[in-house]
């Protein structure tokens, strides 16, 4: 599905004002793998997104990835993109809360690179494994 410009900056912005009720401390019950506590979206350029998302429990990095790798791909549906590509993410655990920062690429075209992810799909997985997105 594609998004027009008229509908992209609405739903961007109910995004971001959803993200921060969730980082608020209005945590999102997640799944067996812990409490989803919410996701911060900063554009860094153009296509270049940074994602920090938080959660409680769970299995730690690799949960951790995967919530920001849902937060990556429901932010590019938004934008009107169809493809991402995973350029990095750190992964820190303070007090039982595992914290994430993670960057992607938005593109409208099959990025090159290994790290790449159908956001469609992506989204549909995530939202099969019960894991929150933007």
């Amino acid at each position: 599905m594609r998004l027009t410009p008229a509908l992209a900056a609405p739903l961007a912005i109910a995004a971001a004002i959803l993200s921060g009720c969730a980082d608020a401390g209005q945590g999102t019950k997640g799944s067996a793998s812990g409490s989803y506590l919410g996701i911060e979206t900063i554009l860094l350029d153009g296509d270049l997104v940074n994602f920090r998302v938080a959660m409680k429990g769970g299995r730690g990095v690799p949960d951790v990835e995967n919530y920001a790798r849902c937060a990556a791909a429901q932010y590019a549906l938004i934008r009107g993109y169809g493809f991402a590509r995973h350029v990095r993410t750190n992964v820190e655990n303070a007090g039982g809360i595992w914290r994430g920062d993670a960057v992607y690429t938005i593109s409208a075209a099959l990025p090159e690179g290994l790290k790449t992810i159908d956001a469609e799909v992506t989204v549909r997985d995530c939202g099969a494994q019960g894991i929150p997105t933007v």
